[in-house]
C-alpha cells in the first residue's frame, strides 16, 4: 500500500509540516517516495545509499545503466557532491537556480552511490523551483536522487494520480501537491566541457541559456537517439502510449489522407494537435495538446495528453510535428521518443 499525504503547494520553509516530516523520515530509512517538483514528479531515494537507489531502479523497471539527477536544496550540498564548479555551471546556477536546469559537474568520488551516476565520473544535480520539493530535501538533510516517477518507458507523470496509476504498492509514499507546472523534464546541460552542450533539452531552452553562458551546444546525438547515456533519457525509448505513435511531416490533408487509410482498415485512430486545429480532422479520438501559438501550454500538456490516448483505447496515433525552437526543440524530443523515432513525411 502506498501512502499518499496531500501538502498544499505555498508551504512556508519556516514551519514545519507533519506529512513532510514522515515522508523525510521514510527516504532517511533508505525508501523511495515520491514528489511534486514544478516540471514532472519525481521518485525520491537518498542519493548517497546503494539500497536505496536499486529500489528506484527497482519501482520503476529501469536500466541500470541510465544515471539518475541529484536533487539539493541549497548550494551548500553541491560543494559535498562536486570537484569543482566551472563558470560557466556559476553563471547558469545564478540565472536558473532553483528552476528546471540540471548541470553536469564533475562528481566527488565516495559520497554519492555508483548506482546514480551509472558508474560515471560525472553527475547532473539540480534545484528544484518547488516549495514542497525543497522543503522536503531540507527536511531529509540529503541529497535526494530522483528521476521521474512512472514505469520506465511510459510517459511521465504530472499529477500524483499519474504517479498511483504506475507505481501504486511498488513504493512507499506520495507527496500529493496538486499538478506540476512546466510539465517536461528539466534542461540537462553539461558544464564539464569547455563550451556546455544540452544533452537533454527541456524547461530552459537554448536561446535562454545562451543569454547567459554565451555559445551553447546541441549534443548531436539527440537527433539519432543514439551515444552513451552521459544524461537521463537518452538511450532508452521514453514516453511512449500504449498505441504506437508517428510523427508526421506534412499538412493537415496528410494526416487526413492516413485516417481514412487506417479506418479503411478497422484501426481506431488517434489524433494528437492543438487548440487551433482540433476541429479539423476527422478521427475516433482527437485530442488537442495546448496551444500551436503557445508552445509552453503544448509542453505542459504533452504527459498528460500521451496519457489520454491510453483510456481511449486507440490502434494508432499520428501527432503533428512542432517547430525546433524554445520550448519547441524539448516538446520534439519527448515526441520522438515517445514514437521510437518513426515518421512518415508526405
Amino acid at each position: 500500500m502506498t501512502k499518499r499525504w496531500i501538502v498544499e503547494t505555498n508551504v512556508d520553509k519556516t514551519q514545519t509540516y507533519p506529512q513532510l516530516v514522515e515522508a523525510s523520515n521514510l527516504i532517511k530509512e533508505n525508501e523511495v517516495v515520491a514528489f511534486p517538483t514544478e516540471t514532472v514528479y519525481g521518485l525520491g531515494a537518498n542519493a548517497k545509499s546503494d539500497e536505496a537507489v536499486e529500489k528506484i531502479f527497482k519501482a520503476k523497471g529501469r536500466p541500470s545503466d541510465n544515471p539518475l539527477i541529484v536533487h539539493i536544496s541549497n548550494e551548500e550540498q553541491l560543494d559535498e557532491l562536486v570537484e569543482e564548479i566551472p563558470g560557466s555551471a556559476q553563471k547558469l546556477m545564478k540565472a536558473y537556480w532553483p528552476g528546471p536546469l540540471t548541470i553536469i559537474f564533475k562528481n566527488k568520488q565516495g559520497v554519492l552511490s555508483e548506482r546514480v551516476t551509472a558508474g560515471l565520473d560525472t553527475v547532473g544535480i539540480r534545484m528544484p523551483d518547488h516549495p514542497i520539493a525543497l522543503h522536503l530535501i531540507e527536511e531529509s538533510g540529503l541529497p535526494i536522487a530522483a528521476p521521474s516517477a512512472n514505469r520506465s518507458g511510459k510517459p511521465s507523470p504530472t499529477t500524483a494520480q499519474h504517479v498511483l496509476e504506475d507505481l501504486e504498492g511498488r513504493i512507499s509514499g506520495i507527496v500529493d501537491g496538486g499538478e506540476t507546472g512546466v510539465g517536461v523534464e528539466s534542461t540537462v546541460v553539461d558544464c564539464t566541457r569547455e563550451i556546455p552542450m544540452i544533452l537533454r533539452p527541456g524547461g530552459v531552452t537554448k536561446e535562454q541559456l545562451e543569454q547567459i553562458a554565451g555559445q551553447v551546444l546541441v549534443d548531436p546525438s539527440l537527433k539519432e537517439g543514439e551515444g552513451a547515456p552521459k544524461s537521463p533519457g537518452m538511450k532508452y525509448a521514453h514516453y511512449a502510449p500504449n498505441a504506437p505513435l508517428f510523427l508526421v511531416e506534412g499538412d493537415k490533408k496528410a494526416i487526413d489522407e492516413l485516417i481514412l487509410e487506417k479506418q479503411a482498415e478497422g484501426l481506431k485512430v488517434g489524433v494528437l494537435t492543438t487548440e487551433e486545429r482540433k476541429d479539423d480532422y476527422q478521427a475516433e479520438c482527437v485530442i488537442a495538446c495546448g496551444k500551436r501559438e503557445q508552445l509552453e501550454t503544448v509542453a505542459h500538456s504533452l504527459y498528460e495528453t500521451l496519457r489520454a490516448f491510453n483510456k481511449r483505447d486507440v490502434d494508432i496515433i499520428f501527432s503533428e510535428v512542432f517547430p525546433l525552437e524554445g520550448v519547441g526543440l524539448a516538446i520534439m524530443n519527448r515526441l520522438q521518443k515517445a514514437a521510437g523515432y518513426r515518421y512518415i513525411k508526405r
